[in-house]
């Protein structure tokens, strides 16, 4: 019998979702996505998420994970990154749960992407240290040891030298924004993982976020010493990665090795 759960993943513009098949990490339905109300308050946030399960899950017999852009601890959002500052020490989980009628886990969407490529994709079976960067508006980030996830590392908001807050600096958004070549990021990116190696002296980086579709443009021009590749599970990791938590694991269990829940 095929075990399903749904995923969905809150953005500033957007907020998706769909059923994941927990067997092989595949979306099992078509992926559903509907804007994020402007402002992102809770209320409003709350009404589309209930659309979207009630879209993929009427009857309310999946387990529902949701991914958040925020630092979450034990279900309680403890920041708000494109969406509403009422967020900032709510208890989400209650809250989506008693609006949804189901039992929902809540954590940081650049984890939740970590979790499906570490159980999917680039991080299969890999041990030691790996540090997972989603590339976007922002940087998230994501630390695994041998395959438990230390969660809401916020790697992105480091000052490093004279940068402050690395991710306004290096961010893809920030080459968009200051229309610089691939070279040019690349220059930036360098000086945010070449500081993470003199940190943490990880085994393996793994690059996530829609521009890893282009990583041959720029992973290939950091010198470091860290084996450093593209995310496998693209734009689907936070969907994927939330729907693997709650369908495998309650909060409590959010230390365990992520292939030993399957």
């Amino acid at each position: 019998m095929t075990k399903l759960a749904i995923g969905i993943d809150i953005g500033g513009s957007g907020i998706k979702a769909a059923v994941v098949d927990l067997e092989n990490g595949e979306l099992y339905s078509e992926r559903v996505k509907l804007a994020t109300p402007e402002g992102g308050k809770p209320a409003d946030i709350v009404a589309v998420c209930k659309t979207l399960l009630d879209t993929l899950d009427e009857d309310k017999v999946l387990s529902v994970g949701i991914c958040f852009p925020a630092v979450v601890r034990n279900g309680v959002t403890m920041s708000a990154a494109n969406v509403s500052d009422a967020w900032i020490g709510l208890d989400a989980a209650g809250l989506f749960s008693e609006a949804l009628g189901t039992q929902i886990i809540v954590l940081n969407d650049a984890d939740a992407a970590g979790v499906a490529e570490m159980a999917f994709g680039s991080g299969q079976s890999k041990s030691g240290l790996v540090i997972m960067t989603t590339l976007g508006t922002g940087i998230g980030s994501a630390i695994f040891y041998n395959q438990v996830l230390i969660p809401n590392s916020e790697l992105g908001h480091l000052d490093i030298g004279k940068v402050e807050n690395i991710e306004t600096y290096a961010s893809s958004a920030a080459m968009e924004r200051e229309n610089l070549t691939f070279g040019q990021w690349a220059n930036r990116l360098s000086i945010f993982f070449e500081h993470l190696e003199k940190i943490f002296n990880p085994d393996l980086f793994i690059v996530g976020g829609g521009i890893s579709k282009d990583h041959e443009e720029f992973l290939p021009l950091m010198n470091l010493h860290t084996p450093i590749v593209p995310a496998v599970t693209k734009n689907a990791a936070g969907i994927i990665g939330a729907a693997l938590l709650a369908g495998n694991q309650s909060v409590g269990e959010m230390g365990r090795p992520i292939r030993r829940v399957l």
